[in-house]
């Protein structure tokens, strides 16, 4: 039987050492409970200290959870929140945003590689007239990296902000695999921050186990948000071992290594899949248009991953993980180049 290589999702890797060590750390009885205990008390300054600018960081257990009560903070029940047509909010979250805002809904978006831009925005959003009888748009939330794999620039970020901006909207960015696309821009994090209102702030996919973060720039909505969390059930009493995850991966920059690592092997399938790639390859995540019966072949090779697009179309999707092995993104390379 062939070695199994999953390439199917970065949620499947393997927690990092630093992650498992800080963990560890705290296991023995701490002083406080709930948000008391000293990791949990370094997350503002940690988080403060990495943007550039002051914020409130507050550890929750899912991405899910994370976009859903970032948004709800945002946005009132009869609010809007405009987004992507592909994005993780409107397509993967089971209505979670609705549910945790009470109702605000998501107007969607059309844009080339999975991204949105002020233009794109303006022409999808043009008959919807904010009157009493409509919903009221009050956010706009990014993907980064977007589910198609590729990245917002720091001066994409500022235009779609400034745009936002005018027409009153708060901006929340889905940062799952932020990391990704910081070690694909290759500059400090500050630049895509620094026009939001929130961030969720991604681990698990980049080697953490069962933390994410919501940072939150907007400090006058710091107890609102601090309350919907506790509603939500997402305050847990030993929240020490969330946030020791999360400040495992932040120290010394852990989470800017392991994104640097999946994004060098999605970039080494890249070269391999030539002109059969369906979108630039900017951070761990290749989609590629396939012969047919090309992906049973890699299946029954020993590699796994998800169909993508419309039923037989040959499209897939291969995602690399921090700890993906390099022979199995070598192997994968060789047959993706032979194809």
């Amino acid at each position: 039987m062939a070695t199994l290589f999953n390439f199917m999702s970065d949620n499947a890797a393997a927690p990092c050492p630093e992650v498992l060590a800080g963990l560890a750390a705290v296991a023995p009885a701490q002083p406080a409970g709930y948000d008391g205990d000293d990791c949990s008390r370094r997350l503002d300054a940690l988080f403060s200290d990495l943007f550039g600018r002051p914020c409130m960081a507050l550890p929750v257990s899912t991405g899910t959870a994370a976009n859903a009560l970032a948004l709800a903070t945002l946005v009132p029940p009869w609010g809007a929140i405009a987004c992507h047509t592909e994005a993780h909010v409107q397509v993967d979250e089971c209505g979670a945003p609705e549910f945790f805002t009470g109702g605000a809904k998501l107007l969607l978006c059309p844009g080339a590689d999975g991204k949105l831009t002020p233009a794109g925005l303006d022409a999808a959003l043009a008959s919807h007239r904010g009157d009493v009888h409509q919903v009221q748009l009050g956010a706009l939330t990014l993907t980064q990296a977007t589910e198609c794999g590729t990245v917002y620039t720091a001066d994409e970020i500022a235009a779609l902000a400034a745009h936002a901006r005018a027409r009153g909207w708060r901006l929340h960015m889905d940062g799952a695999r932020f990391a990704n696309a910081v070690a694909h821009l290759g500059h400090g994090p500050a630049a895509l921050v620094a026009d939001l209102d929130a961030l969720s702030f991604g681990c698990i996919k980049n080697g953490g186990l069962s933390a994410e973060a919501i940072v939150l720039f907007d400090l006058a909505l710091a107890d609102q948000l601090r309350w919907r969390r506790k509603r939500a059930g997402q305050m847990p009493s030993k929240g020490r071992f969330n946030a020791a995850q999360i400040i495992a991966m932040v120290e010394n920059d852990v989470w800017l290594r392991n994104a640097r690592t999946a994004n060098a092997g999605a970039q080494h399938l890249a070269q391999a899949a030539g002109n059969r790639l369906m979108y630039p390859v900017q951070a761990n995540e290749v989609f590629v248009q396939l012969a047919p019966g090309e992906p049973q072949r890699l299946r029954d090779a020993g590699f796994l991953f998800y169909d993508w697009g419309d039923a037989g179309s040959n499209q897939v999707r291969l995602v690399v993980s921090w700890d993906t092995p390099a022979d199995g993104v070598e192997q994968l390379a060789r047959a993706l180049a032979g194809g």
